[in-house]
């Protein structure tokens, strides 16, 4: 099983609690997991590297189980529990530096657990129903949360009693009405102090918490269906953000304009990220397929069948392609080749004789009570 994780470049976690790895240099997916023992229980939430060399990964299940996956050996290596069922699940999930993580379910209790200790060593309260919890990728102990009914609040988790930025409430509209905030997912921008979150009322909000003003200072708009999750590419100066229709757009940041969308999905996105060097963005959800886009030219470059229904995914930083085309999943990592509609409906049995004796019948049928009418 070694062998086969270190080709995967791709890690995705599914509704049915299987780790699932895709390698992009030979078209192929694996499953790790062990098939005599799956449940709804363990269905998978949040990945997370938990080491900047890639090597172990961290998987958070639905029963508040948090394991461990060696990518060199192929295999969970640990599992320790860091959660109730009770408290929602995992809303997210990250590494700190050495063995310690932090956790957030949906209740809003975050929480920082060390691997020598059996109880967290910090807890907060972020409020209730919290969507998402994201790490800042250049100071690694601040976190933002943000949730229905719950706004953005970045938090250091060094200095827990209180947030560092509490978003305020959105203006009133135009008829002075309160306007709902629901924050889906949220992400840091790069070399600046700028926050960036999408809503269930698909919209796109920045924040600036170096600024006195605590409501956003960009608000953008895209589509009328919620926007369920976002992320940066490499440059900052747009963001790609998915909705509950399929569809995935790339905004900017500066002027709050779409720029492009990118086709090809046909259910719901839960998950997306692009590559931090890369010019590439992976998405996943309720299609079962993983797609990686161009976001030069926006084409579709890789489509991977999956079998299950999606709900999170995970970019290694070495990213091997492979050629273009479809793949398909089994227990071997099969390569499956890509079949065009037509060849398809030409596979399909005709049914023009079946449809030719009903209609004979019918025919018949109406003869023997015109002839009983008759008599």
């Amino acid at each position: 099983m070694g062998d086969r994780s270190r080709l995967c470049s791709v890690w995705l976690g599914s509704e049915t609690g299987i780790l699932k790895g895709v390698s992009l240099s030979r078209l192929q997916a694996f499953n790790f997991c062990n098939t005599s023992r799956l449940s709804r229980d363990q269905e998978v939430r949040v990945l997370s590297w938990s080491d900047p060399a890639e090597s172990e990964l961290l998987v958070g299940s639905v029963d508040g189980t948090v394991k461990t996956f060696s990518t060199e050996k192929g295999a969970f290596i640990e599992s320790r529990s860091c959660g109730d069922p009770a408290e929602g699940c995992f809303s997210g999930l990250v590494a700190l530096s050495g063995s310690s993580l932090v956790t957030c379910t949906e209740s809003g209790t975050v929480r920082v657990w060390r691997e020598d200790r059996g109880e967290p060593v910090t807890e907060l309260a972020a409020g209730k129903n919290v969507a998402r919890m994201r790490q800042s990728p250049v100071h690694r102990s601040k976190v933002a949360t943000g949730g229905k009914e719950n706004g953005l609040k970045i938090w250091d988790l060094e200095r827990p009693e209180s947030p560092l930025f509490s978003a305020k409430n959105l203006r009133d509209d135009w008829l002075d009405l309160r306007r709902p905030h629901w924050v889906r997912d949220v992400a840091f921008i790069p070399e600046s102090d700028k926050v960036v979150t999408c809503t269930g009322y698909h919209q796109v909000h920045v924040f600036d918490p170096s600024s006195p003003q605590r409501r956003p200072v960009l608000e953008a708009e895209f589509g009328e269906f919620p926007l369920t999750a976002l992320s940066l590419p490499a440059g900052g100066s747009t963001v790609a953000v998915g909705n509950t229709r399929g569809q995935i757009a790339l905004l900017d940041l500066r002027k709050g304009q779409v720029r492009g969308c990118l086709k090809g999905l046909a259910g719901g996105v839960r998950g997306l990220q692009c590559h931090p060097s890369r010019p590439l963005l992976a998405s996943c959800g309720l299609d079962r397929f993983l797609r990686i886009h161009g976001l030069e030219d926006r084409k579709l470059q890789h489509k991977v069948y999956l079998k299950s229904r999606l709900n999170c995914l995970l970019l290694a930083g070495r990213l091997e392609d492979g050629g273009t085309g479809d793949t398909g999943e089994d227990g071997e990592g099969t390569e499956v080749k890509e079949e065009d509609e037509d060849e398809v409906w030409d596979s399909m049995e005709q049914v023009e004789e079946e449809k030719a004796k009903r209609k004979t019948t019918e025919e018949g049928g109406e003869e023997t009570q015109k002839k009983r009418k008759k008599d």
